[in-house]
């Protein structure tokens, strides 16, 4: 009879990105769509995804991270946009898997969005007008 692998899925919104995010016992591979975080452009996106567990390694100890196996499939969204959504998914599935409240009010002290998603969507534009708030120039000569 084969043993169960234990694994949590959990979900982070941003804008218009969604990103799933599953986290199992592994070799401590963290990917984002597919492809290892490391190799990730821009700069700041993968620091932004690296976020939670940095955090986490600081709470729990250095060698947490190791075990684990990190997957984010994101869609929709701007690459910024689907990088604070699986930021948020990451911190979630930590928090989950550690079952640690210390750590959960650590990210929510640190950032409130690591454990919350973020679901403030851009407004849309209005007809005969240039944006959503935006009016037209009124002469009155």
């Amino acid at each position: 009879m084969t043993k169960k692998e234990k694994s949590i899925t959990t979900m982070g919104r941003k804008k218009t990105a969604i990103a799933r995010v599953t986290i199992r016992e592994g070799a401590g591979d963290i990917k984002f769509n597919g492809m290892p975080v490391h190799l990730m452009k821009p700069d700041a996106a993968k620091e932004a995804i690296l976020e939670p567990i940095v955090l986490a390694q600081d709470v729990l100890g250095k060698n947490f991270e190791y075990g684990l196996n990190l997957s984010a499939n994101v869609n929709g969204g701007g690459i910024m946009g689907q990088a604070y959504a699986a930021r948020t998914a990451i911190g979630k599935a930590l928090v989950r898997w550690t079952g640690n409240e210390n750590l959960k009010k650590v990210f929510h002290d640190y950032d409130r969005s690591l454990i919350i998603d973020d679901v403030r969507k851009k407004e849309p534009k209005k007809y005969l007008r240039k944006g959503a708030r935006a009016k037209p120039i009124k002469s009155y000569r």
